[in-house]
């Protein structure tokens, strides 16, 4: 038997394994742009917050000058007692039966005035337009869910859990379908005056080059 049997001089095996290792790499490049571009839109996108509500704003602006007021009134009065000669001993010190007035506490001032009080969205939680990105492979997702994530936590967990099912070739889509997402994309709300998507469209080429390089074959 020659000792050649069995060797072929073939480079189909050679080919075959960098073929699968280069689809590999297609395919975790990708998966990683998929989850840059997603993490980077729920990372930006607004949260409701009440406390930054004009209406709010305005109401504790209100009730702060009044407290302030009120204080001002009594550093008045606390001058003017101690500027009445009746109100003193012969020893110079103040006579027992003469309070001075003191300023609010900052508890007084929360319990009496409401400096830090709502008058709008009392028991409103904000996370529904960040927990509402929907990710989808083939066709964009109809409809929302009912899902509040302030943080953004679950739904890029979710994001992640779900791209592992993507390849190169595939059409991914990342929707919110919620009807006030087209006016914040447009600077409806000032924790995003730029927008979300445009953003991270304008990284488009940075988050490429950077995923390439991490999955070089």
């Amino acid at each position: 038997m020659s000792k050649y049997s069995g060797l072929n001089g073939s480079f189909a095996e050679n080919i075959r394994q960098f073929a699968e290792q280069a689809k590999a790499g297609l395919d975790a490049t990708f998966r990683e742009i998929v989850i840059e571009i997603g993490s980077s839109v729920i990372r930006m996108s607004p949260v409701g917050n009440p406390d930054i509500w004009a209406a709010n704003v305005a109401h504790r602006q209100a009730n702060t000058a009044a407290a302030d007021a009120y204080d001002a009134h009594v550093e008045v009065r606390n001058v003017i007692k101690s500027l009445t000669p009746s109100n003193f001993t012969k020893a110079g010190k103040l006579k027992r039966s003469v309070k001075y007035a003191k300023p609010l506490t900052k508890t007084e001032r929360d319990q009496n005035f409401n400096v830090n009080g709502l008058v709008a969205g009392k028991d409103y939680v904000g996370g529904r337009f960040r927990g509402n990105w929907q990710f989808s492979i083939g066709s964009p997702v109809d409809g929302v869910i009912d899902q509040i994530d302030p943080a953004g936590n679950v739904t890029l967990a979710k994001l992640k859990l779900q791209v592992e099912q993507l390849s190169i070739g595939e059409t991914a889509y990342l929707v919110n379908n919620l009807p006030y997402a087209v006016p914040l994309e447009y600077g409806h709300s000032k924790q995003a005056p730029g927008g979300m998507v445009r953003i991270t469209l304008a990284r488009f080429q940075q988050i490429v080059d950077e995923a390439t390089r991490n999955n070089q074959v």
